[in-house]
Order: C-alpha cells, then sequence, then structure tokens
C-alpha cells in the first residue's frame, strides 16, 4: 500500500511537473514570438521613419497626432519587448502586449466599419496582409496573450478572477482611448488642422485627355453635360464640349456694339444664356445661346476687376472703394447700379488691395458666394446678396498675407517690391464643395508628388470643414491653368490639354443632396 500511495504521489507530482514546464514553456515562446514581432515591426518602421509618419497622417483615426503617435508607437514596441525577454517583467509585458495589440485591433475594426476610406499604415511583412487579414492577424494575437497570462505560472496561486479583471479594464480603456482618438482627431482634421493633409485612395481617376491645340482656353460654365469654353485669344467664341471632351458646337458671338476698347474679355455661359464682360471698360452684354447676338446691358456699370454671375440680373462684382480698396458689390444688370455694396467683408491686413486678392466663386445649388484669398488662409462665404453666413479657413498655416508693397511715384501705382507667398492658385464650386488648387506643401506631404502634380484640397462651405486632397497630374510639366467641377467629374485645363477626371463615390457622397 506504501509502495502504491508513492507511486501515486509521484506520478502525480510528475504530472503537474509536465503540466507546469508546459505552461512554462508555452508562455516563454509566447513571450519571445511577440518579441520578434514587436522588433521587427519596429525596426522595419524605423528604417523608412518618414515614410511611416506618411502614412499615419493618412489615417483618418490619427491624422492630428501622426507625429506623437509615430514615436509612441515606436518607443512602446522596443519598451514591450524589453519588459518580456527579462522573467521578472514578462508578465508586465505580456499584459503590455495584449492591450498594444487590442488597441492595434479596434484601430483596424474602426477603419474597416466606420472609416470613409482605407488608409495604409502597417510595417514590414505586414503590409502583405489586406485589412481583413491583418485583423484576424491580430485577433489571434490577442487572444495568444490572454492565453499565456492565463496558463503563466506566475498566477498558479492565485484566482484566474485577478487576470480577468485585468483584462477587461485593458480591453475598456483600449476602447475609450481609440473612441476618443478617432473623434478628437477628426474634429481637429475637420476644423482646426495642423496643415496635415488626408489622401483617400482614389477619390479622382483620370478618364480622358484631348488636345485643345491652343493654350489660351479657359472654363465659362457648365450645364446639362456640357461644358462651355471661353479663349482669351478669340473672345467672341463659344466651344461647347461634351463629358467624353469631344467638341459638340464652335460658335461665334455677334456683339452689336463694337467701339469700345475692350482690353480683357470674359465669357460667362449661363444656359440658356451667355455673357461678356470686360471691367475696365466696363461694360456687360447679354446674349443667348439659340441666335449668338450679344446686346449691351447698360452703360453705368461702374469698373470692376472680377465678376460672378449670379441669375439672369445679378451679378457680383469687385470693384474699388473711394479709399482706393478692393470692395464687393452686387449689381443688377438691367439698369447697371449697384445694389449693395459690403464694406466689411473682405478684411484689411496690410494695403487693402493686394492683401485682399482672391477668387470668387457662386454655387447655384446652395446660392452662396465664396471669396477665398490667394495669400492667406481664409474664406469667406455669404448668401447671394453679401449677407456673410461665415468665414472660414484652408488647412494651411499662412494665416496673414506674406507680401511686401511699394508705390511708385511716377506711376501713382502700389505694386509688389517681392515675389508675394502664393497660397490658394485657383478654386472652383459645385454644390456644397470648395476645390483649391494650393501652392504649399502639408505637413508630410511627398514632396517628390508635387514636381509631378498639382495637390486639390476639398473644403465643405456649409460645415467650414476639411475633407479631403487628391492629386491632379502635370501634362508636360504644365500647372493646372483652370478647372471645374460637376456632379460627376473634374475637368482641368493644362496648358494646351482639357482632362477629365472621375469622381469616385467617397468624393461624390460629400455633395449635399
Amino acid at each position: 500500500m506504501f509502495f502504491i500511495y508513492n507511486f501515486t504521489v509521484l506520478k502525480k507530482n510528475n504530472t503537474m511537473k509536465v503540466t507546469a514546464t508546459f505552461k512554462e514553456k508555452f508562455t516563454i515562446s509566447i513571450s519571445y514570438l511577440f518579441i520578434l514581432l514587436f522588433v521587427y515591426s519596429a525596426v522595419s518602421k524605423l528604417m523608412d521613419f518618414h515614410n511611416f509618419q506618411i502614412q499615419l497622417a493618412q489615417s483618418p483615426l490619427l491624422t492630428a497626432f501622426a507625429t506623437y503617435i509615430s514615436y509612441a508607437v515606436l518607443t512602446v514596441e522596443f519598451a514591450i519587448a524589453i519588459l518580456l525577454s527579462i522573467p521578472k517583467t514578462r508578465i508586465i509585458g505580456m499584459f503590455s502586449a495584449f492591450g498594444l495589440m487590442l488597441l492595434f485591433t479596434i484601430y483596424i475594426y474602426i477603419i474597416l466599419n466606420y472609416s470613409s476610406f482605407v488608409p495604409c499604415s502597417c510595417g514590414g511583412i505586414l503590409e502583405n496582409m489586406n485589412w481583413t487579414e491583418h485583423l484576424i492577424f491580430n485577433i489571434a494575437m490577442v487572444i495568444l496573450a490572454a492565453t499565456a497570462l492565463y496558463l503563466s505560472n506566475d498566477w498558479q496561486n492565485k484566482p484566474r478572477f485577478y487576470i480577468s479583471i485585468r483584462l477587461v479594464a485593458i480591453s475598456l480603456l483600449s476602447v475609450v482611448l481609440m473612441a476618443g482618438l478617432f473623434l478628437i482627431s477628426e474634429d481637429m482634421v475637420q476644423h482646426r488642422n495642423n496643415f496635415v493633409r488626408r489622401f483617400p485612395p482614389f477619390p479622382a481617376k483620370r478618364i480622358t485627355v484631348e488636345n485643345l491645340k491652343f493654350n489660351s482656353f479657359y472654363f465659362a460654365g457648365e450645364s446639362n453635360g456640357k461644358l462651355f469654353l471661353g479663349n482669351t485669344s478669340a473672345p467672341a467664341l463659344i466651344t461647347t464640349l461634351d463629358t467624353a471632351l469631344q467638341v459638340i458646337t464652335t460658335q461665334h458671338i455677334k456683339i452689336t456694339d463694337t467701339l469700345f476698347k475692350f482690353h480683357n474679355i470674359q465669357l460667362r455661359v449661363l444656359p440658356p444664356h451667355f455673357y461678356l464682360f470686360d471691367g475696365t471698360v466696363p461694360i456687360i452684354f447679354k446674349g443667348n445661346l439659340s441666335d449668338g447676338k450679344a446686346v449691351l446691358q447698360s452703360r453705368k456699370i461702374p469698373g470692376f476687376t472680377k465678376a460672378v454671375l449670379i441669375d439672369s440680373a445679378t451679378i457680383i462684382i469687385r470693384t474699388l472703394s473711394n479709399t482706393r480698396e478692393n470692395l464687393l458689390a452686387t449689381v443688377n444688370l438691367n439698369h447697371g447700379q449697384i445694389k449693395k455694396s459690403a464694406h466689411e467683408l473682405l478684411q484689411k491686413q496690410i494695403d487693402g488691395l493686394f492683401d485682399t486678392d482672391g477668387t470668387m466663386q457662386y454655387s447655384q445649388q446652395q446660392r452662396k458666394f465664396v471669396y477665398l484669398y490667394y495669400y492667406r488662409n481664409q474664406y469667406t462665404v455669404t448668401d447671394q446678396y453679401l449677407n456673410l453666413v461665415h468665414r472660414g479657413n484652408t488647412i494651411d498655416t499662412t494665416s496673414k498675407a506674406k507680401i511686401k508693397i511699394a508705390y511708385v511715384k511716377a506711376k501713382k501705382q502700389r505694386v509688389f517690391s517681392a515675389p508675394p507667398l502664393l497660397v490658394n492658385r485657383v478654386s472652383a464650386i459645385h454644390n456644397n464643395l470648395l476645390f483649391v488648387n494650393s501652392t504649399l506643401p502639408g505637413r508630410y506631404d511627398e514632396i517628390k508628388m508635387w514636381k509631378n502634380a498639382n495637390v486639390i484640397d476639398v473644403y465643405d462651405i456649409l460645415t467650414k470643414s476639411y475633407l479631403m486632397s487628391f492629386y491632379i497630374y502635370k501634362i508636360d510639366g504644365e500647372k493646372i491653368d483652370d478647372f471645374i467641377v460637376t456632379n460627376t467629374h473634374f475637368f482641368a485645363i493644362i496648358g494646351s490639354n482639357i482632362v477629365s477626371y472621375k469622381l469616385a463615390a467617397a468624393l461624390k457622397n460629400k455633395y449635399n443632396n
């Protein structure tokens, strides 16, 4: 009996020993696996750190914190690897590994289910996985970490309840942290951006390129699948294209009064009418597309430097005030008189003339007028009567115009005494979206792209928010001269070429329908 008892005890002890040895080996093996994973991942990111930061900056969750998170991820991954390699701190390291992998898992889940686009921000071999595979991999690693903690010898004499409590607490903290990052980052990117651009995958895809043979064309309007082009070299010509960029008609305008000494005639088409104006004369002609006959509207219109059509009877002009500063005003086309002068809309910083220069756009769908400054990060939104709605900002950080002005006494003129810093170059509006060709690289922009492409930033004028950016590639090294946007396409004139880009759902869905 004694022999049988001893044999039973010995067998039980041996079984416990084997079990303990297995648990210990399993825990150590999982620790080594995490060490390999974190070290390899961190080194891969470190070797291409700038690209890693760029990828983080494209993340819908982490854009606003890309700089801090890029350093934090590397530091944490190396730190956890060290903790896992030391027996006394292995349990702390395993809890940390569980928490970090859970954060990564929650991040990918939010990206796949709540993000408007899916970026890339992986390092090393994980770049070969798609996001669903990456999610499965992370879940598996989280399960392995939890299993290793439950099997760890350090917890044999303690209830598993303690482990469960800690894992649940870490899980809740991870969910709150990642959800908070998502909400805060989105708000900062859209409304308090620190000049970080977001480039979703292919929001605009190039479809067609056609050569116009001349570099003097510009967009005069669009309607019902038709594009209307003006030509600075042939101002009495209307060229109509379809969305495939094929010429439909070439129409010559018949001007009833040719006694004016025109300097810079501009064409605008708002079907069924077209308009010709030259603010230096100043005159405005109006005609019907059906006969091409242009009729003078009024001889009393004040001189203006820019104009945008509101409807068949109203135009918004930029003229000069008594102090020779830019001034916005609405004009009645029938009798040429100013209906309203908006003295407070353009905000003077230096001289009120050059510092308030900019582009003018009008959204027929929203009945909103937008004035975008050339030399600072601000635009102004009004209704069709020039009543201020609000002011918004572009994502660059140039809040004050960087220009130097000199006065030439002989000519009694103000001129630039040094090249100005151009911020917003060309713009267009469609519905609630403002498209801006910016000249300044963002914080994480790839500089090599600026040699080959023009960047277009997209803003929602109703919410004053930045939405996304995309590239329009140069042709023969030429920049964008003009562009126009429709419900489905982005059209640009680049040198003597016209190019069409089809808008993806990620961009079209931003229209306020």
